[in-house]
């Protein structure tokens, strides 16, 4: 692990995601400060939003440097690609919502990655993901129960994908605060 890796004894909080590049992270705060009108709505800050290919939950740090390697090989057999970003949406479908997110369209080769990373995760020790991947970046989160918004039509373009990413999270009074543990370039042959 890097820097900001945890004492042996400590359960970390982790999840594999994809990064965006800095300008569509700078288009999702453009998008946001449209949408802070919406009661009760906490974005999430536009530095974190990613997209999660794989949640891992609290976990000692043996099961997640089993991980790193396989990461490493599901990384480099692909190739980095581009995403299309658009369309808002909201968890769940019905009733109060949760989480507002942003559509992301994914090529297949970044469907297989995160097949790759779902394989890897269970190959290092974590339990099976029951449900289905469904790709989108979360962009808020409702804590108490607020009506339905009316969602505009969104289209923010085309983002560069390069790399995967094992990320920590620590959740504060502030927001989420994800820190990388390790990187690893789409790609990348050893």
């Amino acid at each position: 692990m890097t820097d900001a890796a945890p004492q042996r004894d400590e359960r970390i909080r982790a999840f594999v995601a994809l990064e965006l590049e800095a300008r569509t992270r700078e288009a999702i705060g453009v998008l946001q400060a449209r949408l802070r009108g919406a009661k009760g709505l906490r974005l999430v800050r536009p530095e974190g939003v990613h997209l999660t290919l794989r949640f891992l939950g609290g976990s000692a740090p043996a099961p997640l440097e089993a991980l790193a390697p396989r990461l490493a090989s599901a990384a480099a057999a692909c190739p980095p690609f581009e995403a299309r970003l658009g369309g808002l949406g909201l968890f769940p479908e019905r009733g109060a919502p949760r989480v507002l997110w942003l559509g992301i369209e994914l090529p297949p080769r970044a469907l297989e990655l995160q097949r790759a990373c779902e394989l890897a995760a269970r190959a290092s020790g974590f339990e099976r993901e029951d449900r289905a991947f469904a790709p989108h970046l979360t962009l808020g989160r409702w804590r108490e129960r607020a009506p339905r918004p009316s969602l505009e039509p969104v289209e923010l373009g085309a983002t560069r994908i390069e790399s995967l990413v094992l990320f920590r999270s620590e959740t504060r009074p502030d927001g989420a605060v994800y820190t990388p543990l390790r990187l690893f370039p789409l790609g990348a042959r050893g």
